[in-house]
């Protein structure tokens, strides 16, 4: 009785597991389409940003100051440019 009882727990199980298999490849088929979507999304800011970004080999290494501050100082320094009243902005 008791074999017959584990056979028929097996062959309800079989179908359980087979479901929950698909439902695993569904989650992995729906996150693989969620990332593609956010590339493409995400495409167009990462281009803009690269834009905005010098050159590194204008900047020498990051300095720390004894008081904890970080800079990064630029090895040709800019040219201060007037606004349209003439004043450089400190």
């Amino acid at each position: 009785m008791r074999k017959l009882a584990f056979v028929i727990a097996c062959t309800l199980a079989v179908p359980a597991m087979a479901e929950e298999e698909q439902g695993r490849d569904l989650m992995a088929e729906a996150l693989k389409l969620f990332m593609k979507g956010l590339l493409e999304e995400m495409e167009p800011a990462v281009d803009g940003l690269e834009g905005l970004i010098d050159d590194l080999s204008a900047y020498h290494a990051p300095e720390m100051l004894p008081n904890g501050d970080i800079i990064i100082r630029r090895k040709e320094p800019l040219e201060p440019q007037p606004d349209e009243d003439g004043e450089i902005e400190l």
